[in-house]
């Protein structure tokens, strides 16, 4: 019965449950291990994808940048970059999650087309993400392109970042790797599994979270914890209104459906891997939508631009459904851009679909939700209870998942926050 007393609960009073196994709910248990403050063993990753990263964890760009943001958002995006830098520098990422730098580049088939932008018309209308992030004012250089780009005679090439602000990955083998380091740490993971209800105590304070595991409903089982992590992407409001169902707070995260497209690059060269440069470019419309591009090592080339607020969210990850028409329009416009190798078929890996969470002010949230929030839920005070919440990151999760997962580790421990995150708060 929710509510229910139960002697785990005051037993295990630094307890973390999180909520969400994607990428930056395993950044948040990566730092919450690497403090040294909190007991790996009392960490609990749940998630109810029967398949983890099958969302936009796993089906992302994996594109990263530096100071592509906002203001309220700059020194979160800042530290998160580097704290990609370091990650990939320490534990050789080039190897294996494909970390690399990447050169910007902007494709217009006219010389207004390149200019101007903004999150609206990006949700709406499929402008690129350069647009979004107004940061697609060109070096003053033509950009010589990648040898797979096919370009117009009368298009306009040019690079918008350079000097190591952007770079490249592969968020799969990221967050692969990111979870064989937690369970190495001896952080457990519930998967699949659901969070159902909390369990209080008798003062009504939290104490745990109840959860069902695999295709019977009927059995639960509950963890304690007196602190609650919300990581669970386009999905953090239905899971915050079945814990919470008395709170009039609302999570403002809704979702962006997203196709993509991976096929192999004609013109990879294995035996120069050494040598591979990634390339994100970002185009004016092109049957339809603004492709956006980005060249992973090992001659992956990933396409997608194509998105959509009108797909609805699914109750799992794994029930998500590519539309053929959607991965046709892809398709074709794949054939129309790239310079392919005579004899050579167009080879495609992966046809993905994947559901960003959004927020109408383009700023994630990042924070702890107030008690009085919590629809009459208390929790422990002084850095050893509470209610967290990381969702809404847009187009940017996976570039600023480190940074998210360093400064929400901090909050939920109480320590001094390496970014500015005023702005992120849950809105009022």
């Amino acid at each position: 019965m929710p509510g229910q007393i139960h002697a785990s609960c005051g037993e295990n009073a630094n307890d973390v449950v999180i909520l969400g196994c994607g990428i930056i709910g395993l950044c948040t248990a990566y730092y919450l291990t690497e403090s040294g403050h909190t007991n790996p063993k009392s960490i609990h990753l749940v998630d109810s994808s029967p398949k983890l990263f099958h969302c936009a964890s796993g089906l992302a760009a994996g594109f990263l940048s530096a100071d592509w943001f906002a203001p309220s958002v700059s020194s979160l995006g800042a530290l998160s970059f580097k704290l990609h830098a370091d990650l990939a520098n320490a534990h050789s990422g080039r190897t294996t999650w494909g970390y690399s730098q990447s050169t910007g580049i902007s494709l217009s088939q006219d010389s207004e087309s390149a200019i101007g932008g903004s999150g609206e018309d990006w949700l709406e209308n499929g402008t690129s993400r350069a647009q979004l992030a107004n940061h697609n004012k060109p070096w003053g250089e033509q950009a010589a392109g990648p040898e797979w780009l096919r370009r117009t005679q009368e298009g306009i090439m040019e690079v918008i970042s350079r000097d190591g602000t952007t770079a490249q990955i592969d968020p799969l083998r990221f967050c692969q790797w990111l979870l064989r380091e937690v369970q190495k740490r001896g952080i457990t993971i519930h998967q699949p599994a659901t969070a159902t209800s909390i369990v209080k105590d008798a003062e009504g304070v939290l104490c745990g979270v109840r959860i069902s595991q695999g295709d019977d409903a009927e059995s639960e089982t509950e963890l304690p914890c007196t602190r609650l992590v919300i990581t669970s992407g386009a999905w953090s409001p239905r899971i915050f209104s079945t814990l919470f169902p008395s709170s009039k707070a609302r999570i403002p995260v809704s979702s962006l459906a997203g196709h993509s497209l991976l096929v192999r690059n004609p013109h990879h060269k294995p035996e120069e891997l050494d040598k591979e440069v990634c390339h994100a470019v970002f185009a004016t419309d092109t049957l339809g939508f603004s492709p956006e591009w980005f060249a992973r090592l090992g001659g992956e080339l990933y396409l997608a631009g194509l998105n959509s607020t009108n797909i609805l969210l699914p109750n799992v990850a794994t029930d998500v459904q590519a539309s053929p028409k959607a991965i046709g329009q892809l398709k074709q416009c794949a054939k129309a851009m790239m310079v392919n190798v005579p004899g050579k078929d167009m080879e495609v890996l992966r046809e993905g679909l994947c559901f960003r969470p959004v927020t109408s002010s383009g700023r994630p949230i990042v924070s702890r939700i107030p008690d009085e929030k919590l629809g009459g839920t208390r929790t422990k005070n002084e850095g050893n209870g509470g209610v967290y919440i990381a969702a809404g990151h847009g187009a940017w999760g996976i570039s600023h998942a480190p940074g998210t997962g360093l400064v929400l580790s901090e909050l939920i421990e109480g320590r001094e926050i390496s970014a500015n995150i005023e702005a992120l708060q849950l809105p009022s």
